[in-house]
């Protein structure tokens, strides 16, 4: 788990530094990027934040806050504290019209910065527990990879950027966003904004 920990950050941190992101959308204090590469499509949402980064880091770490500012999610349960810097979780999600409630069971990994100027980071990635086998009631849904850099900007600020890698299981919620049809994510995003200030 430890490894498994250690290889989330790397791929978090090699996907963030990806070259080829296109903006798709602009607000006040919200940018929304895309990455397409073959079939995998990962996005990026970028927030300006009004806390100091080691706040933002603490409350966003913690994903039994999440409920609090992502409407997507239906339940967020902490199975197993495997370090300090290590927690797994079983998390499920809203079903959307013509298609079944969604689970995950996610391996959550936070670290904090080595040196001044890099950021602090979540990592999100799907893991098997022989504990939480996959529930008739529930499409058991992949996270490949995903999680948060948070850059400080000030003393009182700092950068949020969300990263997701997304897979055919996820599409169904983001084909309306990325269309512009839907404000889902920019309407998370100001969620989480307001949650952290």
């Amino acid at each position: 788990q430890a490894y498994l920990g250690s290889s989330s950050i790397a791929a978090l941190t090699h996907l963030a530094r990806k070259p080829g992101w296109d903006i798709t959308r602009t607000l006040d204090n919200v940018k929304i990027w895309t990455h397409e590469e073959g079939v995998v499509l990962s996005f990026k949402v970028e927030m300006q934040v009004k806390v100091p980064s080691h706040v933002a880091f603490s409350l966003l770490s913690d994903f039994s806050l999440r409920r609090r500012w992502d409407r997507h999610l239906l339940t967020c349960e902490l199975l197993q504290a495997v370090s300090e810097e290590e927690n797994i979780y079983h998390v499920t999600s809203a079903p959307m019209t013509g298609h079944q409630p969604r689970d995950f069971v996610i391996l959550v990994s936070q670290r904090q910065p080595c040196r001044p100027q890099e950021p602090y980071t979540v990592a999100v990635r799907s893991v098997t527990l022989r504990a939480v086998p996959p529930s008739p009631e529930f499409c058991r849904s992949e996270i490949p990879c995903a999680g948060f850099q948070i850059h400080s900007s000030s003393s009182s600020s700092c950068t949020v950027c969300y990263f997701h890698q997304v897979t055919s299981g996820v599409m169904p919620y983001l084909a309306a966003n990325l269309t512009g049809s839907s404000k889902s994510i920019e309407d998370t995003a100001l969620e989480c904004i307001k949650f952290l200030e």
